[in-house]
């Protein structure tokens, strides 16, 4: 983390331990740093697990052989390489990947498909195999660490640690909901450039957990960008030990299935502002909050149009209420829009209504809104009943800085 620190961070937040779950970390050495760049998460017998990955097509090998066993549903350790993203490295990365996973199915006696493995960082340069294993190695007989230790672990060009929890009551049974995030740049869906991972007590099937993680995927992380890519590597998991000793969650119909998914759904949108708020270079958290249109996913689209924008974006930067640029980004997102019944504010005032901008608009407000931190975008499409809320940041001259250098 060499960059200066966000002016939106957060401090990382009181992350409880969570039952069956024990994180360790170590130094591998694959960059030229002087701080841990391997953690190593292990789970009891009988964890379920559930992931959501990036779609695109040049994705890691990681995120290849994630999606495979995810399916399987059950987990017992999870190993994530910061430094180098181990994507377009063909067969080189894969056999990295799999050396990982045998090594450490090896040293807890499980099947290698209950090893999952996470790698951020630079593009095109194989893992380098020996300093995988001797981490790996390291790893194995490391003790435990914090939350915090473990989320600065897997960072990459974030300038502050991320984490999150929640918790639900299952029956009479408190179930506890602990995660860590990386994710600074090369973000937005699907999804955005991250690796997140949710950590529970909870006993909950691995059908049900994709359920819950899916649906929250959609209101979170499919609804933030800090700049329009999608990165090769993206990966949320979602762990389940079952030690809580809950009546299992089966389905949406079990009892307590509610609130549990309503606590995944409040991790996720946690963990998902922290990215943003760490967004390069951003100086301002904004959100877009889309109503009015012909369905939710036709607002996420118009939202997300908006978001992207580098001409939205930079003007809030110069703390300008150019509304104009947001009628042309609505116009742009391919989604049905009015002209004529299209309305646009700013932190609550109302800046054009209906096609038109109002006679009585009073800028004053608005610029006073525009200096803090925290800026909404209201946009009614005021052709139907769907919306949907994306969350951004400014275009600064940090972000140019910060990719212009990445590599060096």
């Amino acid at each position: 983390m060499s960059h200066p620190v966000s002016p939106l961070a957060q401090p990382f937040p009181e992350v409880p331990a969570i039952a069956g779950v024990t994180p360790h970390v170590v130094r591998a050495g694959y960059k030229d740093w002087g701080r841990c760049d391997l953690t190593y998460v292990t789970f009891t017998e009988g964890t379920a697990v559930a992931g959501v990955f990036t779609k695109n097509l040049c994705c890691s090998s990681e995120v290849e052989i994630g999606r495979e066993n995810v399916k399987r549903g059950t987990a017992r350790a999870l190993v994530v390489n910061a430094g180098n993203s181990n994507a377009f490295t063909g067969y080189r990365g894969r056999e990295a990947v799999e050396q990982i996973m045998d090594q450490v199915a090896g040293n807890l006696g499980c099947a290698r498909e209950d090893v999952f493995v996470s790698s951020t960082g630079v593009i095109g340069v194989p893992l380098p195999k020996d300093k995988a294993r001797e981490g790996v190695e390291k790893a194995f007989s490391a003790a435990p660490c914090t939350w915090e230790e473990a989320a600065n672990t897997i960072a990459t060009t974030d300038t502050f640690a991320k984490g999150a929890s929640a918790t639900a009551m299952i029956g009479d049974t408190k179930v506890t909901l602990g995660a860590i995030i990386k994710g600074s740049g090369m973000i937005a869906p699907d999804m955005a450039t991250m690796l997140g991972y949710i950590f529970t007590d909870a006993a909950v099937e691995p059908a049900f957990l994709q359920e819950c993680l899916s649906a929250a995927n959609l209101r979170s992380f499919s609804c933030i960008t800090v700049d329009s890519d999608t990165s090769t590597s993206d990966t949320v998991l979602a762990f389940a030990t079952g030690k809580a000793g809950n009546a299992p969650l089966v389905t949406a119909q079990s009892s307590g299935a509610d609130a549990f998914a309503a606590a995944i759904q409040d991790v996720c949108r946690q963990l998902a502002h922290l990215v943003v708020r760490d967004g390069e270079g951003a100086n301002k958290f904004i959100a877009v909050s889309v109503t009015g249109a012909v369905s939710d996913e036709s607002a996420r689209k118009v939202g997300m149009a908006i978001a992207n924008s580098p001409l939205v974006k930079t003007a809030i930067a110069g703390e300008d209420a150019n509304w104009g640029r947001v009628v042309m980004a609505v116009g742009k997102a391919g989604e049905p829009a009015n002209r004529d019944t299209l309305s646009i504010g700013f932190g609550g005032t109302w800046a054009a209504k209906e096609g038109l901008p109002l006679a009585d608009y009073d800028e004053a407000p608005v610029a006073a809104h525009l200096k803090g931190q925290d800026v909404t975008i209201e946009v009614d499409l005021g052709l139907g009943d769907g919306q949907a809320t994306v969350w951004t940041c400014d275009l600064t001259h940090g972000y140019i800085s910060i990719n212009a250098d990445y590599r060096s």
